[in-house]
């Protein structure tokens, strides 16, 4: 045992946390560390280290080494790793025993050190006092939401609701509108909203028409109007209102319709930062085929501009979604000037990425068509060409074709609701892990244009089939199967013949894997909406995760999905591969802690689900 030598302050500086320090402390934290070379013959020395110097923290250099310094299970760690962090920072005297399983070095910081370290700098303070809960060290999620795309509407509505009974008569309401110095009224019948009246619907269907005002509001108002949840963001209510060219969105209820509150087009511009207000209105009105595809180029140059925080990567995969959801349903929309309209009632679906609303700039494009009826041979040509179009649409505005022709242009993914509900019920009474593979990708959809109550009655009907026991428990074997990238003894594994050679796929080693796991809890509590983020918030204590692990996962998902942003964007690259040597040394420690999390959380879902069997 030697003081440490002035060469290895390298590694004491690279080491999260620690790398946060200026020189001057590196160099008086020095002074508190002890290097030791741990084998088989000496390991049992580590303990009366300790003793001597009343507390020590323990940061392992080099080796690999079996653990156990709490109550806990075992550890197998190696570099980078700490140990003992409980008895310091509690002031413990649990016994620590050392398995050496490849001997090495571990440097030994005193308690005075660290004490003094920690005293002095709350975020290294913060960063031992969270090293064994298996949350993820992610500060910057609190940042993203006060952005203001990311914002819920619930924060940002007025608590005072305008409004009137359908029964009222245009005169009491206009001085109701008067009195609270607001530009809309939302009717109301039952507590429910059933419509909404305007300046504009005063002066063009009161005044200009002469109109008695003595009539009810029911008589010149908007019936029905365009609404959104309180649950959903701003950026949610600046795609409606842009798109439906409204000015004044109504906030309801999201179980009993009960207005909440208004959000104008005023308020949207005190909210509005950047300019992708401007590009979402400028697709939203593009009038051909050459414009879509010209504004749909600017998105990428759009990202690279504007998302610098972290916090922007949380929401640059709604930004990307909703884009081309617009998209599609211009597409759509010029089919049918050229074409006329559809024989029958369809729905446009979206699966995978554009159904949670978390693309990334090389996500492809999976869809398909819900039919209301079986169709003959002419109608069918006619559904083929609209999908054919639409689909090579997208290609043109930059979403890529789906290489396993997950398209509607694939006539196996135009069907009926009929013969939708059927597929389901042989995929769920028939668990096979071909079936698990095929299918999972379909238990993520949204619909995003024409009739939604064709897969509302879908959705209706799949609810009881997708929260069988079998079909959860298959679902589970298959989750359970996924491995992080992770030894046994904590250290990366890396993608074989990939250049460079230090690279993880982060979406499929990582954020695929927590989608299936929510995916799974959302099922068997019967939670319809697709999105991972919109799952964790909606799921509660009785779906069988607790509160905690719900929010652990969430934080884990947006710290990952930040990383192959940033890697994307800094890169110009389209791939997840994302560099280990590209991350700071804190970083390495948070994605370590994260596969953990989510080795834990497999295991955790193969016991609810599948029995133990993983």
């Amino acid at each position: 045992m030697t003081t440490i030598p002035q060469q290895s302050l390298d590694f004491l500086k690279a080491s999260a946390p620690f790398d946060q320090l200026s020189d001057d402390e590196i160099l008086r934290l020095a002074k508190h560390v002890t290097v030791a070379y741990v084998s088989d013959d000496n390991s049992e020395n580590i303990a009366s280290i300790g003793k001597q110097k009343k507390g020590c923290l323990f940061l392992i250099s080099s080796g690999q080494f079996s653990v156990k310094d709490s109550d806990s299970a075992e550890q197998h760690l190696s570099e980078g790793d700490y140990f003992a962090v409980n008895n310091l920072l509690n002031h413990l005297n649990h016994p620590i025993t050392i398995n050496v399983d490849s001997p090495g070095l571990v440097y030994c910081i005193d308690s005075l050190g660290i004490d003094t370290v920690i005293k002095n700098n709350p975020a290294i303070a913060h960063f031992f006092q969270t090293y064994h809960s298996q949350q993820l060290h992610n500060e910057a999620v609190a940042d993203s939401k006060s952005m203001w795309l990311h914002k819920p509407i619930s924060e940002v509505i007025g608590k005072k609701v305008v409004s009137t009974d359908v029964s009222t008569s245009v005169l009491n309401g206009v001085q109701h509108m008067s009195q609270a110095c607001v530009s809309s009224l939302l009717i109301t019948e039952n507590d429910k909203l059933v419509g909404i009246i305007t300046d504009r619907d005063i002066r063009n269907r009161i005044v200009a028409a002469q109109l008695n005002t003595e009539v009810a509001v029911s008589q010149i108002m908007t019936s029905q109007p365009t609404s959104i949840t309180q649950n959903r963001t701003l950026f949610d209510a600046l795609c409606m209102m842009t798109e439906d060219n409204i000015h004044h969105l109504p906030v309801v209820d999201r179980f009993t319709q009960k207005p909440l509150g208004m959000l104008t087009a005023s308020d949207m511009i005190r909210h509005q930062r950047g300019n992708v207000l401007f590009l979402i209105d400028e697709l939203a009105k593009a009038q051909n085929l050459y414009e879509l595809t010209r504004l749909s180029w600017q998105l990428p140059h759009y990202f690279s501009k504007h998302a610098k925080r972290l916090g922007d990567f949380d929401v640059a995969g709604k930004v990307l979604s909703q884009a081309t959801d617009i998209m599609t349903r211009k597409l759509i929309t010029f089919f049918q000037q050229q074409n006329g309209n559809s024989p029958f009632d369809f729905c446009w679906l979206v699966y995978g990425s554009q159904a949670r609303e978390d693309q990334t700039m090389g996500s492809d494009q999976d869809n398909g068509m819900l039919l209301a009826q079986q169709p003959n041979e002419h109608e069918a040509q006619y559904f083929a060409e609209m999908a054919q179009y639409v689909c090579q649409g997208l290609g043109k505005c930059g979403i890529k074709l789906c290489d396993g022709n997950i398209m509607a242009s694939n006539p196996e993914l135009r069907m009926s609701v009929d013969d939708a509900i059927n597929e389901t019920k042989k995929w769920v009474h028939q668990p096979t892990t071909d079936a698990i593979l095929h299918f999972n990708i379909f238990l993520d959809a949204r619909a995003v244009a024409g009739n939604r109550g064709l897969f509302d009655a879908l959705q209706q009907a799949r609810e009881p089939l997708l929260k069988q026991p079998i079909f959860l428990s298959a679902l589970a074997r298959h989750a359970a199967e996924d491995a992080v990238p992770l030894s046994l003894f904590q250290k990366f594994m890396f993608k074989k013949g990939h250049s460079p050679e230090d690279c993880i796929d982060l979406k499929v080693n990582a954020i695929a894997i927590i989608n299936n796991l929510v995916r799974i809890y959302a099922l068997a509590k019967g939670l319809k909406m697709p999105s991972t983020l919109g799952r964790l918030d909606n799921l509660t204590e009785d779906s069988l995760l607790t509160v905690k692990d719900g929010k652990n996962l969430r934080d884990i998902w947006l710290f990952l999905n930040r990383l192959r942003w940033r890697h994307q964007l800094t890169n110009n690259v389209t791939d997840n591969y994302v560099s280990i040597s590209d991350l700071s040394s804190i970083e390495k420690h948070q994605l370590k802690a994260a596969f953990k999390s989510i080795r834990t959380a497999q295991q955790g879902i193969s016991m609810k689900f599948a029995g133990g069997m993983g």
